[in-house]
Protein backbone atom coordinates (compact mmCIF):
# COMPACT_ATOMS: atom_id res chain seq x y z
CA UNK A 1 0.00 0.00 0.00
CA UNK A 2 1.14 3.72 -0.58
CA UNK A 3 0.72 6.99 0.73
CA UNK A 4 0.18 10.23 -1.62
CA UNK A 5 -0.52 13.60 -1.27
CA UNK A 6 -1.81 16.42 -3.00
CA UNK A 7 0.54 17.63 -5.71
CA UNK A 8 1.06 14.12 -6.81
CA UNK A 9 -2.24 13.18 -7.95
CA UNK A 10 -1.70 15.14 -11.48
CA UNK A 11 0.15 12.03 -12.42
CA UNK A 12 -1.95 9.49 -11.15
CA UNK A 13 -5.58 10.75 -11.97
CA UNK A 14 -6.95 11.75 -15.17
CA UNK A 15 -10.15 13.68 -16.40
CA UNK A 16 -12.10 11.96 -19.65
CA UNK A 17 -11.42 15.15 -21.83
CA UNK A 18 -7.29 14.43 -21.06
CA UNK A 19 -7.86 10.69 -22.00
CA UNK A 20 -9.78 11.16 -25.20
CA UNK A 21 -6.92 14.08 -26.18
CA UNK A 22 -4.37 11.29 -25.32
CA UNK A 23 -5.72 9.41 -28.27
CA UNK A 24 -8.31 7.22 -25.79
CA UNK A 25 -11.96 6.87 -27.43
CA UNK A 26 -14.93 6.68 -25.81
CA UNK A 27 -15.66 3.48 -26.43
CA UNK A 28 -12.15 1.93 -25.38
CA UNK A 29 -12.48 4.27 -21.72
CA UNK A 30 -16.10 2.25 -21.35
CA UNK A 31 -14.94 -0.86 -21.96
CA UNK A 32 -11.71 -0.34 -19.72
CA UNK A 33 -13.88 0.99 -16.87
CA UNK A 34 -16.54 -2.30 -17.51
CA UNK A 35 -13.68 -4.46 -17.41
CA UNK A 36 -11.92 -3.05 -14.58
CA UNK A 37 -8.94 -2.21 -15.52
CA UNK A 38 -9.31 1.74 -14.77
CA UNK A 39 -11.24 3.07 -11.86
CA UNK A 40 -14.13 5.98 -12.02
CA UNK A 41 -13.24 8.45 -9.00
CA UNK A 42 -16.32 10.47 -10.06
CA UNK A 43 -17.84 10.97 -13.18
CA UNK A 44 -15.22 12.46 -15.59
CA UNK A 45 -12.89 11.19 -13.44
CA UNK A 46 -10.55 7.91 -13.78
CA UNK A 47 -7.39 6.15 -12.45
CA UNK A 48 -6.11 3.33 -13.07
CA UNK A 49 -7.15 0.19 -11.12
CA UNK A 50 -3.99 -0.76 -10.31
CA UNK A 51 -3.04 2.72 -8.56
CA UNK A 52 -6.43 2.23 -6.88
CA UNK A 53 -5.65 -1.16 -5.17
CA UNK A 54 -2.40 0.27 -4.11
CA UNK A 55 -3.82 3.14 -2.06
CA UNK A 56 -4.67 3.39 1.35
CA UNK A 57 -8.38 4.44 1.62
CA UNK A 58 -7.01 7.81 2.98
CA UNK A 59 -4.95 8.48 -0.69
CA UNK A 60 -8.85 6.87 -2.66
CA UNK A 61 -10.19 9.48 -0.51
CA UNK A 62 -7.71 12.34 -1.46
CA UNK A 63 -8.13 11.88 -5.22
CA UNK A 64 -12.50 12.33 -4.95
CA UNK A 65 -11.15 15.81 -2.76
CA UNK A 66 -9.23 16.36 -5.73
CA UNK A 67 -11.87 15.49 -8.40
CA UNK A 68 -14.40 17.61 -6.32
CA UNK A 69 -12.09 20.31 -6.30
CA UNK A 70 -11.06 20.21 -10.38
CA UNK A 71 -15.05 20.55 -11.31
CA UNK A 72 -15.81 22.96 -8.70
CA UNK A 73 -16.59 26.48 -10.65
CA UNK A 74 -16.33 29.69 -9.36
CA UNK A 75 -14.14 29.91 -5.88
CA UNK A 76 -13.03 26.54 -4.39
CA UNK A 77 -14.97 25.09 -1.61
CA UNK A 78 -13.67 24.77 1.65
CA UNK A 79 -13.18 21.36 2.36
CA UNK A 80 -13.92 19.95 5.57
CA UNK A 81 -14.29 16.94 7.96
CA UNK A 82 -12.65 13.68 6.89
CA UNK A 83 -11.83 15.71 3.47
CA UNK A 84 -9.75 17.74 5.08
CA UNK A 85 -8.08 15.82 7.39
CA UNK A 86 -6.50 13.74 4.39
CA UNK A 87 -5.53 16.61 2.68
CA UNK A 88 -3.92 17.68 6.30
CA UNK A 89 -1.95 14.15 5.79
CA UNK A 90 -4.10 12.71 8.86
CA UNK A 91 -5.28 8.99 9.12
CA UNK A 92 -9.02 8.04 9.06
CA UNK A 93 -8.41 4.17 10.29
CA UNK A 94 -10.75 1.86 8.39
CA UNK A 95 -13.00 5.18 7.90
CA UNK A 96 -13.44 4.94 3.99
CA UNK A 97 -15.83 8.28 3.43
CA UNK A 98 -18.26 8.08 0.56
CA UNK A 99 -18.88 11.72 -0.32
CA UNK A 100 -16.31 14.39 0.02
CA UNK A 101 -17.12 16.81 2.90
CA UNK A 102 -17.48 20.52 2.46
CA UNK A 103 -18.04 23.89 4.21
CA UNK A 104 -20.62 26.35 2.78
CA UNK A 105 -21.92 29.42 4.93
CA UNK A 106 -24.84 31.94 4.07
CA UNK A 107 -28.16 30.20 2.22
CA UNK A 108 -28.78 26.90 2.42
CA UNK A 109 -27.13 24.63 -0.37
CA UNK A 110 -28.49 21.50 -1.89
CA UNK A 111 -26.41 18.53 -1.52
CA UNK A 112 -24.88 16.77 -4.71
CA UNK A 113 -24.81 12.86 -5.20
CA UNK A 114 -21.08 12.42 -3.62
CA UNK A 115 -20.50 15.76 -1.91
CA UNK A 116 -22.08 16.55 1.49
CA UNK A 117 -22.35 20.19 2.21
CA UNK A 118 -22.10 21.19 6.12
CA UNK A 119 -23.89 24.93 6.94
CA UNK A 120 -23.00 27.39 9.27
CA UNK A 121 -20.83 30.62 9.37
CA UNK A 122 -17.13 29.87 8.13
CA UNK A 123 -14.77 32.07 10.91
CA UNK A 124 -11.89 33.61 8.85
CA UNK A 125 -9.14 31.52 10.75
CA UNK A 126 -10.73 28.74 10.46
CA UNK A 127 -9.64 28.39 6.38
CA UNK A 128 -5.87 27.47 5.38
CA UNK A 129 -5.07 26.41 1.95
CA UNK A 130 -2.93 23.28 0.69
CA UNK A 131 -1.47 23.25 -2.57
CA UNK A 132 -4.30 25.89 -3.82
CA UNK A 133 -7.17 23.67 -1.85
CA UNK A 134 -8.97 25.61 0.39
CA UNK A 135 -9.76 23.62 3.78
CA UNK A 136 -10.73 23.93 7.10
CA UNK A 137 -6.81 23.88 9.63
CA UNK A 138 -6.26 21.70 11.92
CA UNK A 139 -8.15 23.21 15.34
CA UNK A 140 -11.35 23.00 13.34
CA UNK A 141 -10.80 19.82 11.73
CA UNK A 142 -10.26 17.92 14.92
CA UNK A 143 -12.81 19.40 16.58
CA UNK A 144 -15.59 18.41 13.14
CA UNK A 145 -14.11 14.64 12.93
CA UNK A 146 -14.46 13.92 17.09
CA UNK A 147 -17.40 14.71 16.79
CA UNK A 148 -18.80 12.76 13.65
CA UNK A 149 -16.23 10.14 12.94
CA UNK A 150 -15.89 6.63 14.88
CA UNK A 151 -14.13 6.79 17.83
CA UNK A 152 -11.22 5.23 16.75
CA UNK A 153 -10.66 7.06 13.84
CA UNK A 154 -11.39 10.21 15.66
CA UNK A 155 -8.73 9.81 17.87
CA UNK A 156 -6.27 9.10 15.52
CA UNK A 157 -6.50 11.74 13.73
CA UNK A 158 -6.19 13.91 16.98
CA UNK A 159 -3.67 12.18 18.00
CA UNK A 160 -2.00 13.04 14.83
CA UNK A 161 -2.77 16.53 15.23
CA UNK A 162 -1.58 16.82 18.72
CA UNK A 163 2.03 15.04 18.01
CA UNK A 164 2.47 18.05 14.82
CA UNK A 165 1.60 20.56 17.65
CA UNK A 166 3.85 19.39 20.19
CA UNK A 167 6.25 16.10 19.96
CA UNK A 168 9.56 15.96 19.30
CA UNK A 169 11.65 13.41 19.37
CA UNK A 170 9.26 10.99 21.53
CA UNK A 171 8.51 14.30 24.31
CA UNK A 172 5.30 15.87 24.46
CA UNK A 173 5.73 19.37 25.62
CA UNK A 174 3.32 20.01 27.95
CA UNK A 175 2.81 23.69 27.58
CA UNK A 176 2.42 22.92 23.94
CA UNK A 177 -0.29 20.22 24.36
CA UNK A 178 -2.16 22.57 27.01
CA UNK A 179 -2.02 25.28 24.43
CA UNK A 180 -3.67 22.72 21.57
CA UNK A 181 -6.20 21.38 24.55
CA UNK A 182 -7.49 24.97 24.67
CA UNK A 183 -7.40 25.69 21.46
CA UNK A 184 -9.97 23.22 20.31
CA UNK A 185 -11.75 23.60 23.85
CA UNK A 186 -12.40 26.93 22.91
CA UNK A 187 -13.59 26.16 19.60
CA UNK A 188 -15.90 22.84 20.96
CA UNK A 189 -17.69 25.05 23.25
CA UNK A 190 -18.58 27.80 20.17
CA UNK A 191 -20.28 24.37 19.25
CA UNK A 192 -24.36 24.39 19.96
CA UNK A 193 -25.96 21.36 19.44
CA UNK A 194 -25.21 18.71 17.21
CA UNK A 195 -24.54 15.38 17.48
CA UNK A 196 -20.93 14.05 19.43
CA UNK A 197 -20.17 16.80 21.70
CA UNK A 198 -19.36 14.12 24.54
CA UNK A 199 -17.13 11.79 22.32
CA UNK A 200 -15.42 15.12 21.51
CA UNK A 201 -14.97 16.35 24.85
CA UNK A 202 -13.16 12.56 25.34
CA UNK A 203 -11.05 12.70 22.13
CA UNK A 204 -9.36 15.99 23.09
CA UNK A 205 -8.93 15.00 26.87
CA UNK A 206 -7.37 11.20 26.05
CA UNK A 207 -5.38 12.44 23.13
CA UNK A 208 -1.37 11.78 23.13
CA UNK A 209 0.66 12.82 20.49
CA UNK A 210 3.24 10.49 21.80
CA UNK A 211 1.40 7.74 19.89
CA UNK A 212 3.24 7.65 16.69
CA UNK A 213 1.52 5.18 14.44
CA UNK A 214 -2.15 5.05 13.77
CA UNK A 215 -1.88 1.62 15.32
CA UNK A 216 -0.27 2.82 18.67
CA UNK A 217 -3.39 5.04 18.81
CA UNK A 218 -6.01 2.65 18.43
CA UNK A 219 -4.13 0.27 20.60
CA UNK A 220 -4.08 2.62 23.09
CA UNK A 221 -7.92 3.30 23.24
CA UNK A 222 -8.65 -0.77 23.35
CA UNK A 223 -6.49 -0.89 26.43
CA UNK A 224 -8.03 1.96 27.62
CA UNK A 225 -11.28 -0.35 27.12
CA UNK A 226 -9.68 -3.32 28.89
CA UNK A 227 -8.51 -1.28 32.17
CA UNK A 228 -5.22 -1.37 31.05
CA UNK A 229 -4.65 2.00 30.43
CA UNK A 230 -0.59 2.93 30.19
CA UNK A 231 1.26 4.67 32.66
CA UNK A 232 3.59 5.68 30.15
CA UNK A 233 3.98 6.14 25.95
CA UNK A 234 7.59 5.85 24.67
CA UNK A 235 9.29 4.75 27.34
CA UNK A 236 12.92 5.42 27.42
CA UNK A 237 14.97 1.95 28.05
CA UNK A 238 18.94 2.88 27.96
CA UNK A 239 20.33 0.35 25.28
CA UNK A 240 24.30 -0.83 24.34
CA UNK A 241 26.63 1.73 24.69
CA UNK A 242 24.91 5.62 24.91
CA UNK A 243 22.05 4.32 22.47
CA UNK A 244 18.36 4.54 23.76
CA UNK A 245 15.63 1.79 23.34
CA UNK A 246 11.68 3.28 23.17
CA UNK A 247 9.13 0.76 23.79
CA UNK A 248 5.43 2.09 22.40
CA UNK A 249 3.33 1.10 26.07
CA UNK A 250 4.73 1.20 29.58
CA UNK A 251 1.89 -1.48 31.57
CA UNK A 252 3.32 -0.70 35.18
CA UNK A 253 -0.25 -2.86 36.50
CA UNK A 254 1.21 -6.05 34.93
CA UNK A 255 4.92 -5.69 34.48
CA UNK A 256 5.14 -5.61 31.22
CA UNK A 257 5.66 -3.87 28.09
CA UNK A 258 3.04 -3.18 25.25
CA UNK A 259 4.38 -2.75 21.47
CA UNK A 260 2.13 -2.70 18.59
CA UNK A 261 3.85 -4.38 15.69
CA UNK A 262 2.59 -2.93 12.72
CA UNK A 263 2.89 -4.88 8.96
CA UNK A 264 4.83 -1.62 7.97
CA UNK A 265 8.07 -1.92 9.83
CA UNK A 266 8.60 -5.13 8.20
CA UNK A 267 7.40 -4.30 4.58
CA UNK A 268 7.97 -0.56 3.90
CA UNK A 269 11.13 -0.14 2.69
CA UNK A 270 11.40 3.57 3.81
CA UNK A 271 10.92 2.24 7.04
CA UNK A 272 13.53 -0.45 7.00
CA UNK A 273 15.68 2.20 6.15
CA UNK A 274 17.56 0.19 3.69
CA UNK A 275 17.62 -2.95 5.95
CA UNK A 276 16.50 -6.40 4.56
CA UNK A 277 13.24 -8.06 6.33
CA UNK A 278 15.99 -10.35 7.72
CA UNK A 279 17.79 -8.13 9.22
CA UNK A 280 15.02 -6.29 10.59
CA UNK A 281 14.04 -9.26 12.39
CA UNK A 282 16.69 -9.95 13.83
CA UNK A 283 17.52 -6.19 15.30
CA UNK A 284 14.10 -6.83 16.56
CA UNK A 285 15.22 -9.66 18.45
CA UNK A 286 18.14 -8.50 20.13
CA UNK A 287 16.21 -5.26 20.92
CA UNK A 288 13.42 -7.23 22.72
CA UNK A 289 16.30 -9.62 24.01
CA UNK A 290 18.34 -6.64 25.59
CA UNK A 291 14.99 -4.46 27.16
CA UNK A 292 13.49 -7.71 29.20
CA UNK A 293 17.11 -8.44 30.38
CA UNK A 294 17.91 -5.13 31.07
CA UNK A 295 14.05 -4.45 32.85
CA UNK A 296 12.77 -7.59 33.98
CA UNK A 297 9.49 -7.32 32.57
CA UNK A 298 8.25 -9.33 29.47
CA UNK A 299 7.30 -7.70 26.25
CA UNK A 300 3.68 -8.06 24.77
CA UNK A 301 3.83 -7.96 21.10
CA UNK A 302 0.41 -7.25 18.77
CA UNK A 303 -0.31 -6.19 15.46
CA UNK A 304 -3.42 -4.27 13.31
CA UNK A 305 -5.80 -7.89 13.85
CA UNK A 306 -5.65 -7.35 17.63
CA UNK A 307 -5.83 -3.75 18.14
CA UNK A 308 -9.08 -3.78 16.00
CA UNK A 309 -11.45 -4.28 18.87
CA UNK A 310 -11.07 -4.26 22.81
CA UNK A 311 -12.54 -7.89 22.55
CA UNK A 312 -9.64 -9.03 20.10
CA UNK A 313 -6.97 -7.56 21.92
CA UNK A 314 -7.92 -8.79 25.47
CA UNK A 315 -8.41 -12.57 24.15
CA UNK A 316 -4.51 -11.76 22.09
CA UNK A 317 -3.12 -10.69 26.15
CA UNK A 318 -5.63 -13.60 27.75
CA UNK A 319 -3.45 -16.06 25.70
CA UNK A 320 -0.15 -14.65 26.73
CA UNK A 321 -1.56 -15.16 30.25
CA UNK A 322 -2.26 -11.93 31.33
CA UNK A 323 -4.86 -11.26 33.87
CA UNK A 324 -7.32 -8.42 32.79
CA UNK A 325 -9.01 -5.34 35.45
CA UNK A 326 -12.37 -6.98 36.80
CA UNK A 327 -15.05 -4.75 35.39
CA UNK A 328 -12.99 -3.50 32.50
CA UNK A 329 -15.17 -1.26 30.02
CA UNK A 330 -15.14 -3.76 27.00
CA UNK A 331 -16.97 -3.00 24.00
CA UNK A 332 -18.64 0.31 26.05
CA UNK A 333 -17.45 3.88 24.42
CA UNK A 334 -15.34 5.05 27.75
CA UNK A 335 -16.89 8.28 27.69
CA UNK A 336 -20.36 7.02 28.09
Amino acid sequence: MRRITASEVDVLMHSRAELLASGVTERRLRAAVASGAIRRVRRGWFVSAQTWRELWPEGRHLLHVIAVARDSRGACPVFSHASAAVLLGFPLYRHRPERVHVRVGGARASCGPDVFRHEGRIRDDDVTSIDGLRLTGAVPTVVDTARTLPLAAALAIADASLRLAAVERHVQHAARAQAWRAALDERLAAVRGGRGLLQARWVIGFADGRAQLTGESVSRLQLHRLGLTPSDLQVQVPGPGHSSYWVDFGLDDIDAFGEYDGTDKYTDAAMRGGRTLEEVLIDEKRREDWIRAKTGRRMLRWGDEQASSAEALGTHLAAAHVELPPGSARHHPPYS
